[in-house]
């Protein structure tokens, strides 16, 4: 094992570690490897007459640039974009990010987290994450309504087993956590590390944890920690902030989480990507909250390098331009109104698929489950096969839905205009009569 990896694992070990016996076999081996890197840091600094470490290309003490490129780029500073950023991320955007998190998540308040590091979106935070904390053989738990790249990512990738609990009760009424305590029960018993994904609001169903079953998710998971079960809970929270009902759970259960134990890691996957709308950008975070015995410091800076290692070799390290393009966004004055006034417009749309489905003339045709924030809403057809459904409705009337299942459509309501939603949910149910005939 390199000298630097086990370094950071003694660091891990002295401040807590349970964590430590979390991290995947190559999570144990990786590092931040110094050599190029650590010397053109310190080139950086110190070099005044000349530096010739850095591997890109410089002219007239400036980036060379093509104008064919930054022709299209205005208002920044092509040294601000076409160098490499770190593999860690921008810093200036890694301090801002966190001081966000703290203030959209007020429960956090008190509480040691370490500096989120930048991915390429919230998929390579996913896969850095499934890199650092899973091994081939281990049990991922999820609902059995789940976003499909997780399969690919765990399954496929890792070959991390995935089981899954009942999302809704018999009739869709609330979240099943009584389904979900049943499993993490019975797999804490025969294991000693469970690692659960819990991702609110929800995809494909547009749910979101009422603060009651918030807090009871927190209290399982709390109390198999107290039994003696490592619990790694990662928090895919994509679509944060697209709250829209009061009495939803307005932070992430990664605040009620992080510092509850020393045997649970709560790890926040969050980003750019949907909360600011910009997804081609492909800007993601991860973040770690623990109970530390001593040192937070140290295991936090220990759990930043393993990541920016893990980054390194995989990527190297996310677009400069898109980290630059963002901290300029959040630095905006109107940066927060221009996001509420998105909010609004997402949330009106919500609140319309509500109204259009009071009507009785839906109930014949499909059950709608919960939703209440996010970017989606699911129904369960009550005869139709849902991909039979979905190429008819796709063939004749030119209508675009997602089949999940045997039974189920998820409906994008986040790319349909408000005044054409009556008109998709009519359209089902012309379908829906089609295949009855």
């Amino acid at each position: 094992m390199n000298k630097l990896a086990q370094d950071l694992n003694k660091e891990i070990q002295a401040s807590n570690p349970y964590i430590y016996d979390m991290l995947s076999n190559i999570g144990k081996e990786l590092f931040f490897p110094k050599g190029i890197l650590s010397q053109s840091a310190e080139a950086k600094e110190k070099a005044y007459k000349i530096n010739a470490t850095i591997g890109i290309a410089k002219q007239d003490n400036s980036v060379m640039s093509l104008s064919s490129v930054t022709q299209f780029i205005n208002g920044i500073d092509p040294d601000k974009y076409l160098p490499y950023a770190s593999s860690f991320g921008l810093p200036e955007l890694r301090e801002k990010w966190k001081k966000a998190l703290f203030h959209k998540n007020p429960s956090l308040d008190g509480k040691n987290i370490s500096l989120p590091v930048v991915t390429s979106g919230i998929t390579h935070a996913v896969s850095m994450f499934s890199d650092l904390w899973t091994d081939p053989g281990d049990i991922v738990i999820l609902p059995d309504m789940m976003w499909g790249n997780y399969n690919m990512t765990f399954g496929v990738r890792k070959g991390v087993k995935v089981k899954q609990y009942t999302t809704f009760d018999s009739k869709l009424s609330s979240y099943n956590i009584d389904s979900f305590e049943n499993m993490v029960r019975e797999e804490a018993e025969s294991s000693d590390k469970i690692i659960v994904i819990l991702n609110f609001p929800h995809n494909p169903t547009g749910y979101s944890l009422s603060v009651k079953e918030g807090k009871r998710i927190a209290d399982i998971l709390c109390d198999i920690a107290q039994k003696g079960t490592n619990v790694i809970a990662m928090c895919d929270d994509a679509y944060f902030g697209l709250f829209y009902e009061q009495e939803t759970m307005k932070e992430s259960i990664f605040s009620l989480l992080s510092g509850i134990d020393e045997r649970i890691l709560a790890v926040k996957l969050d980003g750019a990507t949907k909360e600011d709308y910009v997804w081609g950008l492909r800007i993601g975070f991860i973040t770690y909250g623990f109970l530390a015995q001593k040192n937070s410091d140290k295991i936090c800076e220990a759990l930043e390098k393993k990541t920016a290692g893990c980054i390194r070799g995989n990527v190297s390290n996310v677009s400069h331009l898109s980290q630059t393009i963002l901290l300029k966004s959040m630095d905006s004055e109107n940066y927060l109104d221009l996001k509420k006034e998105k909010f609004d417009l997402l949330m009106g749309r919500c609140f319309e698929i509500k109204e259009i489905l009071k009507n009785s003339e839906y109930k014949d045709a499909f059950d709608v489950y919960p939703f209440n924030s996010g970017y989606f809403m699911c129904i369960r057809l009550k005869e139709n096969n849902a991909e039979e459904l979905r190429i008819h409705l796709l063939e004749k009337y030119g209508l675009g839905l997602i089949s999940i299942g045997e039974n189920n459509l998820r409906i994008a309501f986040s790319c349909v205009e408000e005044k054409d939603l009556k008109i998709l949910f009519d359209i089902i149910v012309k379908g829906v009569n089609d295949l009855r005939l």
